[in-house]
């Protein structure tokens, strides 16, 4: 909507209504280091032209690294995939960009069949039977899966789960996942228990101490540095234990390999940022969540289904929107009340536009040149490659790691890449301080064998 400024006429009467004399009374709260220099000390100097200021901007833009005019092998959770230029145009169409929110069917007839055809697709991708219409991103869809499980296995009735319950979580979980479950958890105070290797062999090697039992196992598939672990007895090993067996995959894989509905998986979340979505800077990003039928009652947000009126016409209306908090009240364990309703809308559309073939052939693209990229570089001396994965040859999708020869960091080796025109990945030492001479590389099929032969030669170069 258009930006409508005050007048300073209109400030002072604002401030009057609230009891204070200043703008420096209002903020007077927050702590000087936190706030922006009055304008006057902002050195913002004359007004331009607007031809002026577009220059000004473009120039700005020129400093960032654009992954379209560069060699970018960078992922670790937000990715560089394809995108059909159909999502775009369609997806700014006014039709959708004005569409009313979907709590009246009889005006929202367009959201809520976008949001019931991307539910239906994304449950045929993950196999599993409910899908709801979209969180803020992968980790809080991953947090509010684990509430579930918390919920389903201590909190019987709706009561406060009890404290001091299992969450088993793979060490190669996204740092940042991590960071948001410690965060989201906190008031249920689990214990989060690490594990390595396989998810199944986890459970059964790991006896349990108390009688509080284990909520959930979450499997990473693949996990943060690419690699795909044997999801084979884990849903039996952890119903063994009462808990359930919550995936966090990435969707673009599912499109050649098996789904977690096939594994037993209890509920399934992803990010949906590669289905579709531009990277942007980091956002925004689509958390999904699906769900076997038994919990359908227990996921937060909407679901919106098809139903047929009194004339026997097809129409859409909104299904279930069980635990939010505007229904449940205080019963509510989750504050989800709105979908992610564009990144869901791109999601839909890609899917729709890909289809089987179109994604199986982007999942085979991600395989091949990944694995090629890490046996190019893992025949460099002194480099290795995708060893969580077994080696160059490994199960690993998409990503991978890559030691670095000799003393030099992996931060230093970035920077000199970059300014080649490659983006080389991600140094490992950001979340991983004692690994600073690793990078994360990712490859999809944005990436053609010229940009990995060129990165293969300018790491070769930058190392001789």
């Amino acid at each position: 909507m258009p930006y409508i400024p005050t007048t300073g006429a209109q400030r002072e009467e604002m401030l009057r209504a609230l009891g204070i004399s200043s703008l420096e009374e209002l903020f007077r709260e927050i702590p000087g280091d936190f706030r922006y220099p009055p304008l006057e000390d902002a050195a913002l100097g004359g007004g331009l032209s607007e031809g002026e200021a577009l220059r000004e901007i473009a120039a700005l833009a020129e400093r960032n690294l654009d992954a379209g005019k560069t060699a970018w092998f960078l992922g670790a959770g937000v990715y560089n995939h394809f995108i059909p230029a159909a999502v775009g145009a369609l997806a700014s169409r006014g039709e959708f960009l004005t569409a009313y929110t979907p709590y009246q069917p009889e005006v929202s007839q367009g959201t809520l069949q976008a949001i019931f055809e991307f539910q239906s697709m994304i449950a045929g991708l993950l196999g599993m039977d409910v899908v709801n219409a979209g969180h803020y991103d992968g980790a809080a869809a991953l947090a509010e899966a684990v509430i579930i499980a918390l919920k389903q296995n201590g909190g019987r009735g709706g009561e406060p789960c009890e404290p001091g319950q299992r969450v088993m979580i793979p060490r190669g979980l996204h740092p940042e996942y991590k960071e948001v479950l410690t965060a989201y958890l906190a008031a249920y105070r689990p214990v989060l228990e690490e594990y390595g290797g396989d998810p199944a062999a986890a459970v059964i090697e790991a006896p349990l101490t108390d009688l509080r039992g284990r909520a959930c196992l979450v499997a990473a598939y693949p996990d943060f540095f690419g690699t795909i672990p044997n999801l084979a007895g884990a849903a039996e090993a952890i119903h063994a234990q009462e808990g359930l067996f919550i995936v966090h995959a990435d969707p673009v894989m599912l499109g050649l390999f098996k789904s977690p509905g096939e594994w037993g998986a209890d509920m399934v979340t992803a990010e949906g940022q590669s289905l579709g979505n531009d990277m942007n800077y980091g956002g925004p990003l689509l958390g999904i969540m699906a769900v076997t039928r038994d919990l359908v009652r227990k996921i937060p947000g909407r679901i919106a289904g098809e139903a047929r009126d009194s004339r026997g016409r097809r129409g859409f209306v909104l299904t279930l929107s069980a635990r939010e908090q505007h229904i449940r009240r205080e019963r509510a364990v989750s504050n989800i009340c709105s979908n992610q309703g564009l990144a869901m809308l791109r999601s839909c559309i890609y899917l729709a536009l890909m289809g089987k073939a179109g994604l199986r052939r982007a999942a085979e693209l991600c395989w091949n040149l990944s694995h090629y990229a890490a046996k190019r570089i893992a025949a460099l001396p002194g480099f290795s490659a995708a060893e969580e994965a077994g080696g160059p040859g490994g199960n690993f999708f998409k990503e991978f790691t890559v030691k670095l020869p000799g003393e030099k960091t992996a931060e230093a080796a970035w920077e000199a890449l970059c300014r080649k025109g490659i983006a080389p990945g991600l140094p490992l030492s950001r979340y991983f301080p004692a690994r600073p001479g690793e990078l994360l590389i990712c490859v999809t099929e944005n990436n053609s064998r010229a940009d990995i032969d060129r990165l293969v030669l300018a790491l070769k170069e930058l190392y001789q």
